[in-house]
């Protein structure tokens, strides 16, 4: 190979690294927007809540800078075939993160609400599901810097137990709400933090699925297993 070919190479191989690392650290940013999010829920903490809030602005920052350097990646060294589908796959993973972000701020917004109402359920429920989306975001995060197929399937088929327990928690939410109407604002909210953090579940998903392309060139199964049955929940009527 002569020197300037291989100097082009070792040249965007150090790109694609410097890439993978910029959303590695933008993933370690989400993982702690989300366990502070989740901390400040567990223990009514709405100060810790508003701090994640505002820490949302940095994931958004990272977010404009990834895609700055992967744009350039793409205009200069102009990547074919394998090279081209990783930075393709690098712009996908991070437009996933700062979802994952948003969700976890929505997650503080609610909390901050909740802190000014009677609690009207207990948060044990709540408190495994975001234990399982935590460690699924987590894993994620290992397969990208890692470049990790296999890694990447594991979250893939974890999913389902986050599904699962969603649909528990919807069901146990609207009985409560049924039960006694003063508890169907509280409810409300809880509610939609279960539902935030069932699609934190889903784009740390979408994330391990691109992460597999990227490593493999190839897709995983489009019928992933989904267990989110809530749509479809008729809650009883008769007493």
């Amino acid at each position: 190979m002569p020197d300037e070919s291989r100097h082009i190479l070792t040249s965007f191989e150090a790109d694609l690294g410097r890439l993978r690392d910029m959303i590695a650290a933008m993933g370690g940013l989400v993982e702690t927007e989300l366990a502070d999010a989740t901390a400040a829920l567990l223990s009514r903490d709405a100060v810790m809540a508003a701090r994640v809030v505002e820490f949302d602005a940095r994931v958004d920052a990272e977010e404009r800078a990834i895609e700055q350097f992967a744009i350039r990646v793409l205009a200069l060294r102009q990547p074919v075939a394998d090279d081209l589908r990783q930075v393709v796959a690098a712009l996908k993973v991070t437009t996933d993160l700062e979802r994952i972000g948003d969700y976890a701020a929505n997650v503080a917004k609610r909390t901050i609400i909740l802190n000014e109402a009677v609690p009207a359920y207990p948060l044990a429920s709540l408190a495994q599901m975001s234990r399982l989306v935590q460690e699924n975001l987590k894993s994620t995060i290992d397969a990208i810097g890692e470049a990790d197929p296999q890694k990447a399937m594991a979250v893939w088929r974890a999913d389902q137990m986050i599904d699962d327990l969603y649909t528990t928690i919807f069901r146990e939410l609207i009985t409560y709400m049924m039960e006694d109407p003063r508890n169907i604002s509280a409810c409300t909210h809880l509610l939609f933090i279960a539902k935030n953090l069932e699609r934190i579940g889903d784009h740390a998903t979408n994330v391990a699925e691109l992460t597999y392309y990227a490593a493999t060139g190839e897709t995983l199964p489009d019928n992933r297993p989904k267990g989110d049955l809530s749509a479809t929940y008729m809650p009883r009527t008769d007493t």
